[in-house]
């Protein structure tokens, strides 16, 4: 007998109980035993001001399915949270999570308000574009690099020589290429994001999938500046010509930049996290949190100590133990103690349950 929940999309700032058709979504014949058992809605289940929208599914774990499988419950993901947008700001949740009832739904809202809330104060009516742009031919692009004087003048070194040309010269021919090749991409990137920067409230730069990619950004801007944005895109598009081909795919909910996932936290993790911060006792307050942060950070930032070995890395490690523990912070007890948090096993307990953004 299968395990059914209530699959979790996003939460929406709002307090009033609210129904979603599914349509086609609920009538996929899914590649494996997935199934939506709940008919063909989703709904909202209400914390406060703020609300969840859910859907009955059985439980499965993502991370296991069929890549088609895959493939299409992300596109009724995106559907579902598409027909959402019609109506609210809808910060998204990762894909394949899932609660086992309504309760524990208001209990995941519960524990991460503070967290959803602070999210909302800043993503209100924001919107993500995302933009690739590629190279519309890749061979002139790498003929005009080869015409670089160090390009050819290293070349003319290895005709010059008796020996012929080695392994070991080609592979130095190819990263000289490559060198320049990237360098003349980033000078691409740079404009176009210089451009879009102007309108966007922030943006985020993905990995590049191939050598023809030059830009794969994620970019966060008001509703009331979509039209502007798009324009902007079609500037580029003429400017750039025959040079690079753009893909603009939005408007999308701000997935990379405030998607929440829910996490169980081991007790090892918050415990190095206040070590590392340099915190003592039962009790921290998030004041003691953010100063001890900026004590440390002013004392491992790699623009103060250049050349100290590994210092980007305890930088990192630095940064990572405070999010850490202002998730865990945010998530322990709404109401009891507002001002601050309890570290031993009995709070924690409580806390099991942390809700973060990704990343």
């Amino acid at each position: 007998m299968s395990n059914t929940g209530k699959y979790i999309y996003g939460i929406i700032n709002s307090n009033a109980e609210e129904s979603f058709e599914l349509g086609e979504i609920a009538a996929i014949d899914f590649v494996g035993p997935i199934r939506v058992t709940g008919g063909n809605h989703a709904y909202t289940v209400c914390f406060q001001d703020i609300a969840a929208v859910v859907s009955d599914s059985e439980i499965v774990d993502y991370r296991h399915v069929p890549k088609e499988t895959l493939a299409r419950l992300l596109v009724n993901h995106q559907q579902l949270i598409e027909k959402v947008m019609t109506r609210h700001t809808i910060i998204p949740m990762r894909i394949g999570t899932f609660a086992g009832n309504d309760e524990e739904v208001r209990q995941i809202l519960s524990k991460g308000y503070r967290t959803i809330a602070d999210i909302f104060s800043r993503a209100k009516d924001s919107i993500e574009f995302d933009v690739v742009a590629t190279l519309s031919d890749f061979k002139s692009f790498l003929l005009g690099i080869s015409g670089q004087e160090e390009i050819k003048q290293f070349k003319q070194s290895i005709l010059d020589k008796k020996s012929g040309v080695t392994i070991d010269d080609q592979t130095r021919i190819g990263l000289l290429v490559k060198k320049y090749a990237d360098k003349g991409k980033e000078v691409f990137a740079g404009q176009i994001q210089a451009a879009l920067g102007e309108i966007a409230q922030n943006f985020k730069v993905h990995e590049l999938m191939d050598d023809k990619m030059v830009l794969n950004t994620a970019f966060l801007i008001s509703q009331s500046r979509r039209e502007e944005f798009e324009h902007k895109i079609d500037e580029l598009n003429d400017k750039f010509g025959e040079k690079l081909n753009f893909r603009c795919v939005g408007p999308l909910p701000p997935y990379s930049f405030y998607t929440l996932e829910i996490k169980r936290p081991q007790f090892e993790e918050v415990n190095w996290a206040r070590e590392k911060l340099g915190l003592v006792g039962d009790f921290v307050t998030a004041n003691e949190i953010k100063k001890a942060h900026l004590k440390t950070a002013l004392a491992c930032h790699p623009d103060k100590n250049p050349g100290t070995p590994d210092i980007e890395q305890k930088f990192d490690e630095m940064t990572r133990a405070y999010k850490i523990l202002l998730d865990y912070y945010r998530a322990s007890s709404q109401s009891e103690h507002n001002e601050g948090c309890y570290f031993n096993e009995q709070a924690f307990e409580k806390n099991a349950v942390l809700v973060t953004t990704m990343g």
